[in-house]
């Protein structure tokens, strides 16, 4: 046995810097935490300055005890978790615990911290250990307290004012409050209309457009022209006014310089994985974890990139000057700015020590790693080095034209105004994406040569309707924006904030938007009415800066958590007296109930929001919360359809998996349907033969695939099928499967076949339960 042990969290991290050890080094993973706080009433004690109580965790347990039997063989133990606030409990927990086990007596402990896995990177921390730093744990160990007395004051409250079940979190609240509200702000929108005039015209043969600025004499604003009877009118007048042609009034030139955007950290990173390759903040952080863990290339595993959760945009002088030199070597020495560039971190808790996102070499060439990589990990690889090399380039210069182009003696002016793009620079390899743009990110509109004084050919004049639209639904990268911005949540908090709010259902992701669940919604609006400060943005923040402090030695966590305690559990004392159930699910609408003349209120049931009265149980009646009252008791007719079993009309039902079509002749016949057909993938059924996978969705709301022809064939699948035969069994399919491990890759459904494959598509259309 090696008389040296190193912990790290993970076994791929263990296998790389195994390697980098040499013999006398024996490296094993902890798998994550090895303890947590015991999972009931109790676990944080308030009345004992917070005293926790910790037990190990039970998946962990056999790797506990293979870290004790070989702590029990070695001389010195090296604790090389991951450097942040996460890391640094990993390995003060685990030192907690060998030391109740009195296994530590008489031998030195070191904290060995690396922000690379690198030979280099490595071997230095070793030869230069440290001491477990108390102030980062301290700060953790704050955080999770706050969480558990959140989680298990508040959570109560919710099962016995709404739903048993439901769950509140300190942080993953005032995010649910963002999507809410934005959603409302869509609701309460009004749309309206407005138009836009263009002149289409012609010089040196290039056809271009300008927009309407100023119409006899006055400026156009977005909403001077409302209605299409003005727009023609307009149109009319300039046509005339113009009689075929307009004048050059004005034109302005000038050169703009565009500086590259800075390294990736956590934050920027998620929303260009998100914008660019579709990744959700989970797969980013999953496939980076594997590029810093390290990759086999070639007989050689090396960490391709630095660490992952960081908040700083520095880059070491060694890495700078490795990017410099390879920049002039790739892309020419004109390319690279005499001074290297510096970035300013805008967190205020960011860790010098740490250094933003990049490869751990510059010379790592995105194309020379490709076939060691999977599709996901080459696609983010390839991500963080174009955006590494680029933020070490010279500014891109772009010529901007404006031109002024008139008719009716001036009174009615056109602007035009255009682009191109005169030195790249780091626009060759890398621009940075933009939310929620129709556009290209890089397109650019070009004007032909045009003179002062000279008249262009008018084509055409165009009126354009428009509608304004309400502010665009959070995706991924927006709300990972707006968390930073609010300074809620820390880099390494973000994917687990989007991955709660849907595990608990109080939001859905459609088409890459959140949409707030029926449920996400009276959640949301018990927490801002009864416990607004805990959901307010700011003071969110604030505890988050606080927790910061602690963790920079400013600021001791017991008075902290003694701070925010007595007032939050005596709110909670509170509104367990004062607040009925009736008043957070329940709202009250105007209007009387058709039948008893009752209020009625909008109300949670287990499908979710209905209207119904509020004279329940005396007077049962109920409407879909959608509907007008009217014919509320007859059933929607399905037109044109009847039951194929009885030939009785099909109508629009609602159970407990949401609607559904069925037969009004029910209970003599039961014959049901789903509204939306399932989609057919065209994939000819393996087993049978003669139908075809059916793409559709469990009553849980899974995604499976099965045979058309069921019940005859009973063939289904958890994974998306392929028109593929397998190279190497020869079953007519593959299926498209995703695992932690591996990413997204082509298989064989067959169980006995372990054919598998990288998988080249869109992993965004993959549908289904993802494997560990």
């Amino acid at each position: 046995m090696s008389k040296n042990l190193v912990i790290v969290e993970s076994p791929a991290k263990a296998k790389t810097i195994e390697k980098y050890l040499g013999k006398d080094f024996h490296v094993l993973a902890s798998y994550g935490h090895v303890r947590d706080l015991i999972p009931k009433e109790g676990a944080v004690d308030p009345n004992n300055d917070f005293a926790m109580k910790y037990e190990v965790i039970d998946r962990n347990q056999r790797h506990v005890q293979a870290i004790s039997k070989a702590l029990k063989e070695a001389d010195t133990l090296y604790l090389a978790t991951d450097p942040d606030r996460e890391g640094e409990a990993i390995s003060w927990h685990l030192y907690e615990l060998l030391k109740e086990k009195k296994l530590l007596k008489n031998k030195p402990v070191h904290r060995v911290v690396f922000h690379e896995i690198t030979k280099k990177a490595v071997t230095e921390a070793i030869a230069h250990p440290e001491e477990l730093a108390i102030n980062l744990i301290n700060a953790q160990q704050a955080r999770r307290a706050l969480d558990y007395l959140v989680g298990f004051n508040l959570s109560p409250l919710l099962w016995k004012k709404i739903r048993r079940g439901l769950s509140a979190g300190r942080v993953q609240s005032p995010a649910l409050r963002m999507i809410v509200e934005r959603e409302l702000e869509i609701e309460a929108f009004k749309t309206r209309e407005y138009w836009t005039i263009d002149a289409a015209l012609t010089a040196h043969e290039q056809n271009f457009k300008a927009k309407l600025t100023q119409f006899a004499g006055e400026k156009i604003s977005q909403f001077s022209i409302t209605d299409q009877e003005l727009a023609e009118k307009t149109k009319q007048t300039l046509l005339d006014a113009a009689d075929g042609q307009l004048l050059v009034d004005k034109l302005e030139k000038k050169q703009q310089k565009r500086q590259p955007a800075a390294p990736f950290i956590t934050s920027t990173l998620q929303q260009e994985a998100s914008r660019k390759l579709g990744f959700t903040t989970k797969r980013t952080m999953m496939v980076a974890q594997q590029l810093y863990e390290g990759i086999d290339i070639g007989g050689e595993t090396a960490g391709l990139i630095t660490y992952m959760r960081t908040d700083s945009v520095n880059l070491s002088v060694e890495a700078v000057d490795d990017i410099r030199a390879l920049v002039a070597e790739i892309y020419g020495p004109e390319n690279v700015p005499k001074e290297p560039r510096v970035f300013k971190t805008k967190s205020k808790n960011a860790q010098e020590a740490h250094e933003a996102i990049r490869p751990t070499s510059a010379r790592y060439l995105p194309n020379n790693l490709k076939n060691y990589l999977s599709a996901e990990q080459f696609k983010l690889y390839e991500l963080i080095w174009k955006r590494t090399m680029a933020c070490q380039m010279i500014h891109a210069t772009l010529n901007l034209v404006g031109v002024d182009l008139s008719c009716g003696n001036g009174q009615h002016v056109f602007r035009a105004t255009g682009s191109t793009i005169a030195i790249p620079g780091f626009m060759a390899v890398y621009l940075e994406g933009k939310d929620d743009t129709k556009e290209s990110d890089d397109k650019e509109s070009f004007l032909p040569p045009l003179e002062e004084g000279r008249p262009v050919t008018l084509n055409d004049i165009n009126a354009i309707q428009h509608f304004t639209e309400p502010p665009p639904r959070y995706g991924e990268a927006s709300l990972v924006k707006s968390l930073e911005e609010h300074g809620i949540g820390r880099p390494s908090t973000y994917a687990s904030i989007i991955s709660t709010l849907q595990n608990r259902d109080y939001v859905t992701l459609d088409s890459k938007r959140f949409y707030p669940t029926d449920v996400g919604r009276i959640v949301n609006k018990f927490l801002t009415e009864h416990f607004t400060k805990y959901v307010d943005y700011d003071f969110t923040a604030n505890l988050e800066d606080e927790l910061d402090a602690v963790s920079r030695g400013e600021k001791d966590w017991i008075p902290l958590m003694h701070e925010f305690w007595k007032p939050f559990t005596t709110l909670i004392h509170e509104k367990e007296e004062s607040v009925q159930r009736k008043d957070v699910t329940q709202e009250a609408i105007d209007e009387k109930c058709p039948e008893c003349a009752s209020p009625l209120s909008i109300r949670l049931g287990k499908n979710g929001r209905f209207i119904g009265c509020t004279n329940y149980p005396t007077c049962s009646y109920t409407r879909n919360l959608n509907d007008d009252g009217a014919a509320s008791n007859e059933p929607e007719v399905v037109e044109g359809r009847v039951c194929p079993k009885c030939e009785s009309p099909l109508v629009l039902k609602t159970g407990r998996y949401g609607k559904f079509i069925g037969c009004s002749a029910y209970p003599k016949c039961r014959h049901i349907e789903p509204i939306e057909k399932p989609a057919d993938t065209g994939v000819e059924c393996p087993q049978c033969k003669k139908g075809t996978i059916l793409k559709r969705k469990s009553r849980n709301g899974k995604i499976f695939y099965s045979c058309s022809e069921y019940p005859k064939c009973d063939y289904a699948l958890w994974n998306a099928p392929v028109k593929e035969s397998c190279p190497e069994c020869n079953w007519p399919i593959l299926t498209v499967k995703e695992t932690k491990r591996h990413g997204v890759e082509k298989v064989c459904p067959q169980k006995d076949c372990k054919y598998a494959t990288p998988y080249e598509g869109d992993p965004a259309d993959v549908q289904g339960p993802k494997e560990s």
